[in-house]
């Protein structure tokens, strides 16, 4: 893992991206934010959606603090029962995306072709046009999302919204893999269930 960030601070904090496996449960994601209220510490960005591997599911938490911090957070985590595997990394060990739609007067752009290429420049796309207003939508980092809206503030920006970060980590060879290597172990050799135990944290590290 990076050491350095744009993101980061004086203080040590940067951001960074929680990955989290788990398996479906009623509950769980109340039992992993309380962990962090515990601690006094701000969740800027929260996604959970399927993952590559049929009935587990992946959140992706974005923090502002030390590795120290978030090493402990994801120990934490990982105790719970439902959670497989935690992993955490910088922005600049993650591939990441946010999706931001944009609501404007119509007639602001169809009156001034400027707005429109304004929009097209920055990779914004139509997804809704009607009479009184027109929406947006683009991706990509938080600044290029807020470029966006300092730029449409001046033409009736009616409403904005942003979702939550998803990101794929760089130098992985994914969960799915590892999983189904440890399934493939023969459930009635002892022996071999205790290497696993022991060797957990080495066979499940991307």
């Amino acid at each position: 893992m990076s050491n350095q960030n744009d993101t980061e601070k004086p203080s040590g904090k940067q951001e960074y991206n929680i990955t989290v496996y788990t398996e479906n449960q009623i509950g769980l994601l109340n039992r992993i934010a309380i962990i962090f209220t515990r601690r006094k510490i701000n969740i800027h960005s929260l996604n959970t959606s399927p993952s590559e591997i049929e009935s587990i599911h992946r959140f992706n938490i974005v923090v502002q603090e030390t590795e120290d911090v978030v090493r402990k957070l994801s120990r934490q985590i990982e105790k719970q029962v439902e959670v497989l595997k935690v992993y955490f990394n910088t922005n600049e060990d993650v591939i990441w995306q946010e999706l931001a739609l944009y609501k404007v007067p119509t007639d602001i752009i169809a009156e001034k072709a400027s707005v429109e290429r304004l929009l097209r420049e920055n990779g914004a796309r139509a997804v809704v046009i009607r009479k009184d207003y027109t929406v947006f939508e683009t991706t990509g980092h938080r600044e290029e999302t807020d470029a966006l809206i300092k730029i449409l503030q001046p033409f009736g920006l009616i409403e904005f919204v942003r979702s939550a970060r998803v990101a794929i980590i760089k130098h992985s060879d994914g969960f799915n893999r590892k999983l189904r290597e440890f399934e493939k172990a023969e459930p009635g050799e002892e022996v071999a269930e205790n290497e696993y135990l022991n060797n957990g944290q080495k066979i499940f590290t991307m």
